[in-house]
């Protein structure tokens, strides 16, 4: 499953939902792995960036103020600053010109009205018989006016144009104060740069001593898996002493068995197993790694107790697409690897529940403390998901079945040749360093042991 997620790059949203974020977090830097290592595979292909050389044969590099001719930098800032508090502060005396304007054109106006207002008031063109003279006094007051008018206009020119030779300076001064806090800025910005690259280098710290514990988990899984091979070979003794193959038979040496076992306190693939023989030699013998050890077995009993017998071959899609698939692969995959039973027994674990839904499982281990866990069947995923119960609440981890082994999806590469090697293994090793997820006692059904669905009918 994780092959397939690496290869095209996606997961469908529904599987990536079931996923916790700790898992979340491991396919994220799996795929960002996997990005790199294309990336890097393409720039070995010569698919590079052609930069532009300049005559000295090095890359070409312009900076401004530097190359000659170039005004400088700081000049070029300055006039830049200047130009645009001139432009700020004319478009302001425009605006200031405009309105001074239409004040002066109100007083104006005004001004006539009031002197039209007390000459009929007074009614003195009418009780004159002198029109001249009215008319030559009238003339006179435009006249003023028209005096008062300039000499107005001419201090309000001067007043707009103090006005704007202050904005203008008040503007320059805060651009440049601005122009120093934007350098401050990149001097801040720098700093920031600087911690951030010191705490990708933690992370990457992180993250390798994350890789070296997995290295030792997988180094006691391999020990653990080892020991439990040796411990299953002693206990079918019994079976395989009872038991021929072609003609002859198996035996045991229980002699040389705990001569073994005393000289070699650790035995590997090659010193744990039994050998078949004809009557006369009997003994041990080099067997095959425990983790092929169980399927050789099934083959050869299969030989000799059955008759071999044709089926058709079924066609597993690559996800499943209803519970009708799930049961099938179960009993035509699973159920012959002693999935959900316990070591070395034909009882049904005690943590494995069949076929429930997400919502049934966290009911189950609603009332029961932190370590309780149960096995489920995922109806997204070829495996299983491992629904565990914390301080606060539930964890469902996904456990990927599809190939001839068992492991968390998204949370170490530790690998287990059974579901009941796993579910032990991690009974004594936590499932992640961060949560610290032991598997203390599994939640027992509470309804008829024979009632998994047809499971195992």
């Amino acid at each position: 499953m994780m092959q397939q997620i690496l290869r095209d790059m996606y997961i469908e949203p529904e599987l990536l939902a079931e996923l916790n974020e700790e898992q979340k977090l491991l396919l994220f830097y799996k795929i960002r792995q996997e990005q790199v290592r294309r990336w890097t595979e393409r720039e070995s292909l010569g698919r590079r960036v052609q930069w532009l050389q300049g005559s000295d044969g090095d890359v070409w590099v312009w900076v401004m103020g530097d190359a000659p001719g170039d005004e400088p930098y700081d000049d070029v800032i300055r006039r830049l600053m200047e130009g645009r508090a001139r432009r700020q502060a004319q478009q302001e005396a425009q605006e200031l010109r405009r309105a001074k304007e239409a004040d002066m054109e109100k007083k104006f106006r005004d001004a006539v009205a009031k002197e039209k207002a007390r000459s009929v008031a007074g009614k003195w063109k009418e009780e004159t018989e002198d029109r001249r003279a009215a008319k030559q006094d009238e003339e006179r007051v435009r006249e003023e006016l028209k005096k008062w008018e300039g000499e107005e206009r001419q201090r309000g020119e001067e007043e707009i144009k103090r006005a704007e030779e202050t904005r203008a300076r008040e503007l320059y001064i805060s651009l440049e104060q601005e122009h120093k806090r934007s350098e401050q800025e990149d001097m801040e910005w720098e700093e920031q740069l600087q911690r951030s690259k010191l705490a990708d280098e933690e992370k990457q710290r992180k993250a390798r001593r994350a890789r070296d514990e997995v290295q030792h988990q997988s180094l006691r899984a391999i020990e653990k898996g080892k020991v439990a091979g040796l411990t299953g070979l002693f206990q079918q003794e019994p079976i395989n002493a009872a038991a021929g193959l072609n003609g002859g038979s198996v035996s045991v040496d229980r002699r040389h068995s705990a001569d073994l076992g005393s000289s070699s306190p650790s035995p590997g693939p090659r010193e744990a197993g039994l050998r078949v023989s004809d009557p006369s030699r009997a003994g041990l013998q080099p067997a095959a790694p425990p983790l092929y050890r169980r399927r050789q077995s099934r083959r050869h009993s299969m030989a000799v107790t059955q008759p071999t017998i044709d089926r058709p071959a079924w066609v597993r899609p690559p996800r499943p697409s209803s519970t009708k698939c799930v049961l099938l692969w179960f009993q035509e995959d699973q159920r012959p690897k002693q999935a959900g039973y316990e070591r070395n027994s034909p009882t049904v674990a005690p943590w494995f529940h069949g076929l429930i839904s997400r919502q049934e499982s966290e009911m189950l281990l609603m009332n029961v403390a932190e370590g309780f866990f149960l096995v489920r069947l995922s109806d997204r995923i070829w495996g299983y998901t491992l629904s565990y119960r914390t301080a606060g609440g539930f964890k469902h981890f996904l456990i990927d079945a599809s190939g001839d082994n068992y492991s968390f999806l998204g949370v170490d590469q530790n690998r287990h040749a059974t579901l009941a090697d796993l579910i032990d293994f991690h009974k004594e090793e936590v499932i992640t360093t961060s949560g610290g997820e032991l598997l203390l006692e599994p939640c027992r059904r509470t309804g008829s042991p024979t009632g998994y669905g047809g499971l195992f009918q």
